[in-house]
């Protein structure tokens, strides 16, 4: 089986190495300093809300190709936010996923409720870009950093008024937790085969910290799952696809919302 996070990760350090090139670190770090960036919890929103669904904006993937290639972010976005979403999340990958750091900048400017950057994180420079064009919150994968790089890449982020969602995807990864992370998610996909098995979210919730907020992701179609996985002690459901699929990505997702606790 192909390891595809293997792949993204070798393309993705190519590609900040070229965007360091066209903008310089430098430059980010001056824009960021002189703008005022508006900041909208991903934690308190999630403790706030009764569903916790964590809507996402995706395009394609790289085990299905594309699911709605012509979708318009800010359609999209306003839409979920409309039906009851209780966070977004972008990609912002392109050559993998569809998505572009255009579309997060765009989302950003049309919502009042957190945004989190989905992207594979392996460089500073895309953390500071991330706040720069206006995301609430970021995305780590433990399986794409080191254990160094996890905690470096925290305290940057806190430092610049953003949170941190640490995705862990086996128990092996507990040990990348530090008392920093608060939001943690289990991601029900194997990110080498792309399968997914929401069981996982069960297996692992006796490994984490009990004061941290708790998300499952990936796999997630069944609003009765999210009412199972609430009581189980999640307070997170990141889904896309489930909805990126449909002609109303917003329509379905009010639909979703309907049946959880139904």
């Amino acid at each position: 089986m192909q390891d595809i996070l293997s792949e993204i990760i070798a393309h993705k350090k190519i590609e900040v190495a070229r965007q360091k090139e066209e903008t310089p670190f430098s430059l980010l770090e001056k824009r960021i300093s002189e703008e005022t960036i508006p900041f909208h919890s991903l934690a308190a929103a999630l403790e706030q809300s009764s569903t916790g669904v964590i809507a996402e904006f995706k395009r394609r993937s790289p085990s299905k190709g594309w699911i709605n290639r012509p979708a318009e972010v800010t359609t999209v976005v306003q839409a979920y936010e409309a039906a009851g979403a209780a966070a977004l999340s972008v990609l912002t990958d392109e050559p993998f996923f569809g998505g572009t750091v255009s579309d997060l900048r765009a989302a950003t400017k049309c919502v009042t409720i957190p945004v989190m950057r989905k992207e594979f994180i392996v460089d500073e420079y895309q953390i500071y870009d991330a706040k720069l064009s206006g995301a609430s919150a970021i995305l780590l994968i433990a399986a794409a950093i080191t254990k160094e790089e996890a905690k470096r890449f925290t305290e940057l982020a806190i430092e610049l008024q953003l949170e941190v969602l640490l995705e862990l995807h086996d128990e092996r990864e507990t040990e990348y937790i530090t008392p920093l992370n608060r939001l943690i998610g289990i991601n029900n996909r194997n990110l080498g085969s792309f399968v997914t098995d929401v069981r996982k979210s069960y297996r692992m919730i006796d490994l984490l910290p009990g004061e941290a907020l708790l998300i499952s992701e990936s796999g997630i179609s069944d609003p009765q799952v999210v009412s199972q996985l609430r009581d189980a002690g999640y307070r997170g459901f990141l889904i896309g696809e489930c909805f990126m699929k449909s002609e109303d990505p917003g329509e379905s997702l009010s639909q979703f919302l309907r049946g959880v606790g139904s």
